[in-house]
């Protein structure tokens, strides 16, 4: 960003967030290990089913899944999938719906926080800014939640919004909406920082919101993320770390 741009930034009242290769991010993932951990928990299995009976039904239906986001570029609940897949093969758990999700999301990997992630929430909260998620993301808010609270311990998020609780994804604009009505809080006073530029920079900009695109490559690219040469033509923030964000707001 040019620095007559920096010149004129205001200090946000609340700063919003993605969630993957943002504020975490999940190496080493293995969806069978998070399957078995799940079937640990199943009370009710008349077909006799093993965990290949499921690797394959999950393949079928979560295959079609992805299609079908693809196509019409909405989200489908992972709860949706497995409620298909484990009613398919007749097979009942003593979890509720957000314990499934739990137990087999933090199976299949448990996470990882992104450098700096934890310190930068840290000075955010000492100097009075709000802060809150948006993600795309299959899993709902309150797992999502549970993960962030359990990898961010001291975060002091206002509100977390997943693309699982409301079929539309970033960079819809209605989510960035649907944030600022729960804050109070007008377009030009709330920043969002994430890694994708159409979904995150670019949704925030159409949104009102000033974009800050984080790209720190350092623990691997998103796998969803394609890599994005050109600089916007609008006023963006870009950094690599996180520091490079807090140094920018102690300026302001």
């Amino acid at each position: 960003m040019e620095n007559d741009c920096l010149d004129r930034m205001k200090r946000p009242e609340m700063i919003l967030f993605d969630y993957g290769h943002t504020l975490l991010y999940e190496p080493d993932w293995d969806p069978e290990r998070g399957d078995r951990a799940l079937f640990s928990h199943a009370v009710k299995n008349p077909n006799n089913c093993g965990v290949d009976d499921i690797r394959k039904e999950v393949r079928e239906v979560f295959g079609l899944i992805e299609r079908v986001k693809g196509e019409m570029d909405v989200e489908i609940p992972c709860t949706i999938g497995d409620r298909l897949v484990y009613d398919h093969l007749g097979i009942e758990f003593s979890l509720s719906p957000l314990e499934q999700e739990i137990v087999f999301w933090t199976a299949a990997c448990p996470g990882a926080v992104m450098p700096g992630a934890a310190e930068m929430l840290d000075e955010l909260r000492s100097m009075g800014i709000r802060t809150g998620v948006i993600s795309n993301n299959g899993w709902s808010g309150a797992a999502l939640l549970d993960r962030l609270d359990r990898l961010l311990v001291h975060n002091s998020f206002e509100f977390v919004l997943s693309s699982a609780d409301y079929m539309i994804r970033k960079p819809d604009r209605r989510l960035f909406e649907i944030a600022l009505t729960k804050a109070g809080l007008a377009p030009e006073s709330v920043w969002f920082c994430g890694d994708h530029f159409e979904k995150d920079v670019l949704g925030a900009h159409r949104a009102g919101l000033f974009p800050v695109w984080y790209e720190d490559d350092s623990v691997g690219r998103s796998p969803t993320n394609p890599k994005t040469a050109a600089e916007p033509d609008f006023p963006c923030l870009h950094i690599r770390r996180w520091d490079q964000l807090t140094d920018v707001l102690r300026d302001l």
